[in-house]
């Protein structure tokens, strides 16, 4: 991978505190190396505090083993561990619910495709800037660097999700699914509690609470690299219909149709669990 203008500048003692999240499902792989360089990463170019926290969820691998290695060598990085599979969506709900130390929080893949140098340029971005209460990276945006773009079919459901996506909610965002976003922490802890989307359609839920609640939301143009063995590819067409589900459920939960959620739920559950996705179960969202 080509290194980039951030790669060289000095350490910022100037940065405020983040804490960033990693969702991991199986990922004892890949979880090391992206781990090792954050880690590094983050030393030589934040000057405050920061911490990674991994979240576990339902991982039936040495994951947990890879990450407490780490953690022994970089007192940073710690594990969080949810025995049941309760989703990528599920384990930053958690995340985002206990974690109340830094200023910022922020989120990524555990695959790495995203690099640290486009996570601290998200922070930034989001500390300068004091309206803004998220930065999200882009794919779409003219400047993105892709050094290994998506394959065709992936691409193609990409725009089809995004057309839907923004035909539902019109949330005026190119790219709601990149794994690189920044919040502000009285933001998270505002929205955290109406958050019900367990799977890969979290992102759309988060991003939709936090215009409701009126906060700005900054995308810009980031770095990502598409990696080998991407549980979404694998799984395009399962993960394709249960990320429509989802953001139709997210419609219809913040909608006048919610009162009616209840008696659909066992209908619900009998889906999420035939396409083998997490569902999470929650009270409606309040009014606000």
């Amino acid at each position: 991978m080509s290194s980039t203008p951030q790669d060289h500048l000095p350490v910022d003692r100037s940065l405020p505190s983040l804490t960033l999240l990693i969702p991991a499902y199986n990922e004892q792989d890949r979880i090391g190396e992206t781990l090792t360089t954050y880690a590094q990463y983050f030393s030589q170019h934040h000057g405050g505090r920061w911490k990674i926290i991994v979240i576990l969820n339902g991982c039936r691998d040495a994951t947990l083993e890879v990450v407490q290695h780490h953690a022994r060598m970089e007192p940073r990085i710690r594990a969080l561990e949810f025995k049941a599979p309760i989703g990528k969506g599920g384990a930053l709900i958690q995340g985002l619910r206990l974690e109340s130390e830094s200023d910022f929080i922020g989120y990524t893949d555990a695959d790495g495709a995203t690099p640290p140098a486009a996570m601290l340029h998200l922070l930034k971005i989001c500390a300068t800037h004091l309206q803004t209460a998220a930065v999200i990276g882009s794919r779409w945006l003219p400047g993105a660097k892709l050094h290994q773009a998506q394959t065709l079919t992936r691409r193609f459901a990409s725009r089809v999700f995004h057309a839907i996506v923004q035909g539902l909610f019109q949330l005026g965002i190119k790219d709601t699914q990149c794994p690189a976003k920044v919040m502000r922490k009285e933001a998270v802890q505002r929205i955290q509690p109406d958050l019900m989307i367990a799977d890969l359609a979290f992102d759309v839920n988060l991003l939709y609470l936090l215009k409701r609640h009126g906060y700005q939301i900054v995308e810009t143009p980031t770095e990502w690299t598409d990696k080998l063995g991407s549980k979404v590819t694998q799984t395009l067409f399962r993960s394709s219909l249960t990320m429509f589900l989802s953001i139709l459920r997210v419609r219809l939960l913040y909608s006048p149709l919610r009162r009616w959620m209840p008696l659909i739920r066992p209908l619900e559950a009998w889906v999420y669990q035939r396409l083998r996705a997490p569902f999470l179960e929650s009270s409606l969202p309040t009014k606000r």
